[in-house]
């Protein structure tokens, strides 16, 4: 298992067949967009929100808290397309690459467009420097994230079982 140095900049998710996957934060990198992540997670937010866009060989994205629930509205048609309640953020882009594991935050084609999705890379995305905020890095549980069901939907979409901010979890 990982040391988690920073509890509270550390964010574990739990996947299917109790598969625990843990993020570093990067509040020096992109402040804005950890501090959402960990108010979205503190919420619970991202609780049964489905791994909605899953690449071979690029990425998994999730994180649509408006159309991606898998307990209430689930609507594999419209996953992807929503956000949160709260508003849009600024880009934070750095000279960080989009390494395998590196998360990064999802957006339309507006830069200033991020909310509250998020995606993993599988590999190094290199193509995506200097494009997408990278905000984290996972530290532990990547095996797991190799794992989640591909497709543009997955026909049967794996979920975030629950997701927290270490400092928060006993």
């Amino acid at each position: 298992m990982a040391e988690i140095k920073d509890p509270e900049n550390t964010i574990v998710l739990e996947l299917k067949d109790g598969g625990r996957v843990v993020i570093e934060l990067l509040p020096d990198v992109a402040p804005k967009h950890v501090e959402r992540i960990k108010a979205l997670a503190r919420s619970g937010a991202y609780d049964n929100v489905a791994f909605h866009r899953v690449i071979e060989g690029f990425m998994a994205q999730t994180g649509d808290v408006q159309h991606g629930n898998m307990e209430k509205d689930f609507d594999l048609r419209r996953a992807g397309t929503g956000g949160s309640d709260l508003g849009d953020l600024p880009a934070e882009f750095s000279k960080l690459p989009h390494d395998r594991g590196t998360i990064g935050a999802a957006r339309s084609q507006n830069p200033n467009s991020a909310n509250s999705q998020f995606f993993i890379n599988f590999s190094d995305n290199h193509f995506l420097n200097g494009q997408y905020t990278v905000y984290g890095r996972v530290i532990e549980g990547m095996d797991h994230v190799d794992r989640i069901q591909r497709g543009e939907p997955p026909q049967n979409p794996d979920r975030i079982v629950s997701m927290k901010v270490a400092a928060d979890v006993q």
